[in-house]
């Protein structure tokens, strides 16, 4: 682990990443995605799951398999599913001292849209402590896992991949990052759509809580 001690470019995903993937947050916005569906399509909400669902695990993100079938509006979509309320998400103090420790660069690197990191971000207490987002507008709505959006991540923040880590709670979305020349995390997650390829060689640490990571890491800047 000390070989983290020097790096530059601390990247985040958001989802199930900078919150615990037990708060079940991912959890409301899946439910939105659904009713998304049922009301565009006139479908109850198990064929829109199953529709969601079918898109999610061909193209990487539910919108691109809407964009690419259906001629889907992705600000109207990102609106619609973004629009949670999750004022009951406690605030989480460690984690946001852990942050405010580390004086690197740190940017959020997600799927969703900059109005989800606003939220989350605030709600969680750590709103004000990265140097900036990165989210799927970024990317022109290609998802990760495709290389594109890691690319242009690197453009836009003007980052060097060799002193770069992505911590994600996604195992397969670390593939690219490793073979740019990124560190790379994997965050457990049981999902199995999350834990698979979790075994691969391109990830170079697991976690259990990113916190305790994070503090893992401070201790060693510090002896």
């Amino acid at each position: 682990m000390k070989d983290l001690i020097d790096i530059k470019y601390w990247i985040f995903d958001l989802d199930n990443t900078l919150y615990s993937g037990q708060t079940q947050v991912f959890s409301e916005v899946d439910k939105k995605m659904s009713s998304f569906i049922s009301e565009k399509f006139n479908v109850d909400l198990i064929k829109a799951k199953e529709i969601q669902k079918k898109y999610f695990y061909e193209y990487g993100t539910t919108l691109s398999g809407l964009m690419n079938h259906d001629n889907i509006d992705p600000q109207e979509f990102l609106e619609f599913v973004h629009d949670i309320d999750i004022s009951w998400l406690p605030k989480d103090e460690v984690l946001k001292e852990e942050l405010i420790k580390i004086k690197e660069k740190k940017i959020i690197f997600t799927n969703g849209s900059h109005a989800h990191v606003e939220n989350v971000t605030k709600q969680l207490g750590i709103d004000g402590l990265f140097d900036g987002a990165f989210d799927i507008t970024d990317a022109n709505y290609v998802p990760k896992p495709h290389l594109d959006p890691y690319q242009k991540l690197i453009k836009k923040f003007d980052l060097d991949p060799n002193q770069s880590i992505l911590i994600e709670d996604i195992a397969h979305n670390l593939e690219q990052a490793k073979n740019l020349g990124m560190k790379t995390c994997w965050l457990e997650n049981e999902e199995t759509f999350a834990k698979k390829d979790s075994d691969k060689p391109y990830i170079d640490y697991k976690i259990k809580s990113l916190p305790s990571f994070l503090q893992e890491i401070n201790i060693l800047k510090n002896n």
